[in-house]
């Protein structure tokens, strides 16, 4: 009797591939445009916050792109708007941490360097520091000598025209000075209602005469700033000008009290001027006033004022009363002018 056949096994099924992870779907050409755009806002942020961060000034273009500082905040944030709309997570997180970078940096530097003494008050000293552009704003500093009534002034930019312009008007008011007699921008004059002896000159292609001041009976060390500009090519002459400023300020004895303004063709945010303010224990009379980002500089052009690069620096020997800073019609810069109290110690 025949078998029925034995009912076929079925074969054995291949197990199912596992899902794949979903890829991320391909970007639209006009998202991948908009990311592309987001990417070139955050680069110049991004590396110019990333060298502020590392307390360097690095190399042209950032000693340059540093002046701009505060105002990179304006094109990291359509950096976070563009990256958003291109709905790229990864670019958008990025984005915001470039602009966050960017906003912190450009806080007033912190902390103060040094703190004020804490003695009596031995005299109350205007000090006026300007920027006349090649002599052309010496009628202007000279109504608002008059008007203001510094007994310290900073001149730079003043050729011999602009020199014996001050020093022959204000002989009962200012009555004497030092100077870097010269032409064009090399000139300068520091005029002093006190009497000046020591008197020097930090090597400079501009000049940057220095003295010691008699005021209320104590030796005050007066030096005016004005270091070459930080233009491509020139970056390491600026560095050097600024770092013989720096070892003037470190040198002197810790008990002299120290002036030290002008034009520093440097603004807080380059790690060139801080280390003048660290070295020489001093503090930027605009910080302590709280109006270190009143920008000083282009006064003219087709761009407004953005950065500030004229300061007065003082030792702790001085209280900040306040600072102002007027302008100075003619030149590109305004002036700074700033009330202190030269202090007793404890």
């Amino acid at each position: 009797m025949d078998r029925a056949p034995a009912p076929e096994e079925p074969a054995p099924q291949e197990p199912a591939p596992a899902s794949a992870a979903p890829e991320a779907p391909p970007l639209r050409p006009r998202h991948r445009l908009t990311a592309w755009a987001a990417g070139l806002l955050l680069l110049v942020p991004a590396v110019v916050a990333g060298c502020r961060a590392l307390d360097t000034d690095a190399v042209t273009p950032v000693p340059q792109l540093l002046s701009f500082l505060p105002w990179l905040s304006v094109p990291a944030a359509l950096g976070v708007l563009l990256a958003a709309l291109a709905r790229r997570r990864a670019l958008a997180f990025t984005a915001v941490v470039v602009l966050v970078a960017t906003a912190w940096s450009a806080l007033p530097y912190m902390p103060q360097t040094v703190t004020a003494y804490g003695g009596l008050p031995l005299a109350r000293v205007r000090v006026l520091a300007a920027n006349v552009e090649f002599g052309q704003a010496t009628e202007s500093l000279i109504g608002t000598i008059r008007r203001e009534r510094p007994q310290l002034v900073f001149v730079s930019e003043c050729d011999h025209v602009c020199g014996h312009a001050l020093t022959s008007t204000f002989t009962a008011e200012l009555p004497h000075h030092a100077s870097v007699d010269s032409g064009g921008s090399a000139g300068s004059v520091l005029l002093s209602a006190y009497p000046l002896s020591d008197e020097g000159v930090i090597p400079a292609v501009m000049g940057m005469p220095g003295a010691t001041a008699e005021i209320a009976g104590r030796a005050v060390r007066v030096q005016l700033a004005h270091p070459m500009p930080p233009l491509p090519g020139q970056v390491d002459v600026w560095e050097r000008e600024l770092g013989r400023l720096r070892k003037a300020a470190a040198e002197r004895p810790t008990t002299t009290p120290l002036l030290l303004a002008g034009d520093f063709n440097a603004s807080q945010d380059h790690h060139a001027f801080r280390a003048v303010l660290r070295a020489g224990h001093v503090q930027d009379a605009a910080r302590t006033a709280r109006t270190s980002r009143t920008p000083t500089w282009p006064t003219e052009g087709p761009l407004p004022p953005y950065v500030q690069i004229d300061h007065v620096l003082v030792s702790d020997h001085f209280s900040v009363a306040a600072v102002r800073f007027p302008a100075l019609p003619g030149s590109d810069h305004r002036a700074v002018l700033a009330d202190l109290d030269l202090r007793s110690q404890r």
